[in-house]
């Protein structure tokens, strides 16, 4: 997948103090836990219907070191990403992570 390939690409994360603020405030996710989650797998990502008509938004669909499962919107700028927010997963992105981790586990044996 050309998204995947994008991701590869990618150096580093690029921090807004507000954006990482806010995911705090609301929602108790660390940046830290955010960028956990693009080195864990399985790792679901997808264009995301975003608000933004200056740029591409992606979501992503992972999981924490410690097991917390995430839904994360970003964007790319510069080759570095940057979330733009996130939280935990509800119950419809749980059960679509869910099938995404039998199939990774199927492909590992």
């Amino acid at each position: 997948m050309a998204l995947f390939k994008i991701l590869a690409e990618c150096e580093g994360f690029d921090w807004d103090e507000h954006n990482a603020g806010k995911n705090w405030r609301k929602h108790r996710v660390a940046p830290s836990e955010c960028e956990e989650l693009f080195f864990n797998r399985p790792l679901v990502v997808a264009d995301s219907p975003g608000r933004s008509a200056l740029e591409d938004r992606y979501y992503a669909l992972g999981h924490t070191d410690a097991g917390r499962r995430l839904f994360v919107v970003f964007t790319i700028r510069r080759r570095l990403l940057r979330v733009i927010s996130a939280r935990d997963m509800n119950r419809k992105e749980r059960k679509i992570y869910g099938e995404h981790q039998e199939k990774d586990s199927e492909v590992s044996q």
